[in-house]
């Protein structure tokens, strides 16, 4: 089996994957062979459908999608606002996205969702995309997650991170079942957080352009911001010995990476840690960072 990957910075590391795409085509024995790249996916700024974090990218919606169709792989729109009403749903941008994207290539793309209304909609005006549950759900009971995996409507749902090391229920799933989790691997989250999904809620009100208050984090280490090393230690972190010694021979297949409000030298990080054999990291990274049109920071 090999583990997909579905990486971060759709629209927010356009310059990254410019050049990193290509240099996975054209040198994959700089990689694992035990891995491939599922999907990228992201969301504009202003993006009104967007959820997760408020996205910040900017670049041009066709030369993503051109990029994407070039080298075969699935973009996703992430667009798990939670707080939608039936007047969001004629939002010109984001319906223009989804026109764009529903039919890019040979490859699918997805749409990442947490509203109901929103699914319903665009499984009649887009019948071309699938369709992913979001982690914005925080289904963090086990039995959330199996009627999740039950619904038709979903090619994959991503967990609650906090339900990662469930082992011997999530080893108990159907096979079927089993290819549709896809695991969010290095949340750097408090894993006791209780507000979590009143985070995603805020996130969600400010696509929106709602006045609300600023989420406040009440991890005892939120002043630390994300870090890598941190996310490392969270008892819900999956890593490569993880995701080889235990998750691929259990049937699972699909791995998200967090990350497209952290910047692109962050995202390189996750690139050289998941994907790139340990004795080329170092060029990797240079190829990266000496290509004169790419500021990853």
């Amino acid at each position: 089996m090999k583990a997909y990957y579905h990486l971060p910075g759709l629209f927010e590391f356009y310059e990254l994957y410019s050049v990193f795409l290509p240099l996975f085509r054209q040198h994959r024995e700089y990689f694992y062979d035990w891995c491939e790249i599922g999907s990228v996916y992201g969301a504009p700024a202003d993006c009104l459908w967007g959820g997760g974090r408020v996205g910040f990218g900017d670049e041009e919606p066709e030369r993503v999608a051109e990029l994407t169709r070039e080298y075969g792989v699935s973009a996703r729109l992430t667009f798990s606002n939670s707080l939608l009403r039936a007047e969001h749903l004629s939002d010109k941008k984001c319906n223009a996205l989804c026109a764009l994207f529903e039919k890019s290539g040979k490859v699918y793309n997805g749409v990442i969702i947490s509203s109901e209304l929103l699914l319903r909609y665009l499984r009649m005006r887009y019948p071309g995309f699938y369709f992913v549950s979001s982690t914005t759900k925080v289904l963090r009971e086990f039995s959330q997650l199996e009627e999740e995996l039950d619904r038709p409507e979903f090619s994959f749902v991503v967990p609650d991170f906090r339900l990662n090391r469930e082992l011997d229920r999530l080893s108990a799933l159907t096979d079927k079942q089993k290819q549709k989790v896809e695991f969010l691997c290095n949340e750097c989250c408090w894993f006791d957080c209780p507000e979590r999904k009143a985070c995603y809620e805020s996130v969600s009100r400010k696509n929106l352009g709602e006045e609300c208050a600023e989420h406040s984090c009440v991890s005892p280490n939120a002043h630390r911001g994300y870090r890598f090393s941190d996310a490392m230690k969270n008892p819900g972190f999956i890593g490569i010995e993880d995701i080889k010694g235990i998750y691929l021979p259990n049937g699972f297949s699909h791995f998200k990476i967090e990350g497209r409000g952290l910047g692109s030298a962050v995202a390189l990080e996750f690139l050289l840690y998941y994907m790139t054999r340990p004795e080329f990291q170092l060029k990797v990274r240079e190829e990266i960072y000496l290509d004169s049109m790419l500021d990853l920071f």
